[in-house]
C-alpha cells in the first residue's frame, strides 16, 4: 500500500520538521513548498491528499490565506487546512473552503491526529 502525499506550505524549518515527523509517523509522505508559487507548481505536477498551509510563509511573508483562496478557486475538491493558532484566521480559511485546521501547539493532540488520519 502506498502512502498518501501531503503538501506542507510555508512552514519554518522547525515547524516543518515537527509536522513532517507526525505525518510520517502516520504513514504519509510529506512534500515541502516554501512559497505559494512552489505550492502551485507542486499541485499542478502531482496529487495530494491534503495541503497544510501556514498562515504566514516563513520564506517570504506571503499570506497562507491568499493561497488557500486561490487553491480552492482553482481546485475546489483539494482538501486544505490552515496551520495557525489564531481563531480568526481559522474562521477566514474555513469561509474560503478550507477544512478546520489546527495550531502548531495542537499538533500532538489526539483530536488533531484524528483529523489528520483521515488524509493519510
Amino acid at each position: 500500500m502506498s502512502s498518501k502525499k501531503i503538501l506542507s506550505v510555508g512552514q519554518c524549518n522547525m515547524d516543518h520538521g515537527s509536522i513532517s515527523s507526525v505525518l510520517k509517523g502516520l504513514g504519509a509522505e510529506v512534500t515541502r513548498a516554501h512559497t505559494a508559487a512552489d505550492a502551485l507548481k507542486c499541485l499542478k505536477g502531482g496529487s495530494y491528499s491534503l495541503v497544510l498551509v501556514n498562515r504566514v510563509f516563513d520564506a517570504d511573508g506571503d499570506s497562507g490565506l491568499e493561497l488557500i483562496k486561490r487553491v480552492k478557486a482553482e481546485v475546489p475538491e483539494q482538501p486544505v487546512m490552515l496551520v495557525s493558532n489564531y481563531a480568526d484566521a481559522q474562521a477566514e480559511a474555513q469561509a474560503a473552503g478550507a477544512l478546520p485546521g489546527f495550531g502548531k501547539a495542537a499538533l500532538g493532540r489526539p483530536e488533531t491526529l484524528e483529523a489528520l488520519k483521515g488524509y493519510v
